[in-house]
């Protein structure tokens, strides 16, 4: 009877090692699930920011009847900028609470005139230099 109750007291290493290998294919499994579509969420996060941005410097362009000079860049739509002309059309509350970074830490790019539209807006995507492809590809305001 004593030799009976010792063999249930613990997992043998073979059913320990079962069990770690289950675990390990598991993670392998959800990580190839969801690293893959990481690339694809960064993307879809920096277009959903230009769309935001883009919404922002509409309403600052109706009330101020131009998009903020590429000087005063994006700050604009936070704050009223020193010198500009029509401050008393300017948004008190401002146009946006807050500017957001792209998905790897930087600045958006706002350039006004645009070369590709009324103004551009840009992230550099990963390698942070214009072009490049794959995650490496600039995501614009002018291109789906």
């Amino acid at each position: 009877m004593e030799n009976e109750s010792r063999h249930d007291e613990g997992f043998t290493l073979i059913e320990m090692m079962v069990v770690l290998f289950i675990i390990m294919l598991l993670s392998a499994a959800v990580y190839f699930t969801i690293g893959g579509n990481q690339d694809k969420a960064v993307r879809i996060k920096a277009k959903s920011d230009i769309q935001r941005i883009s919404q922002a410097l509409e309403m600052y362009r109706l009330d101020m009847m131009d998009y903020p000079p590429e000087d005063y860049g994006l700050e604009a739509l936070k704050g009223l900028p020193s010198g500009i002309e029509g401050a008393e059309m300017y948004n008190p509350e401002g146009y946006v609470k807050s500017l957001p970074k792209d998905p790897w830490g930087q600045n958006y790019v706002y350039r006004f005139p645009g070369e590709n539209g009324v103004y551009d807006l840009m992230s550099y995507g990963s390698d942070r230099q214009p072009g490049g492809e794959g995650m490496a590809a600039d995501i614009t305001n002018w291109e789906e």
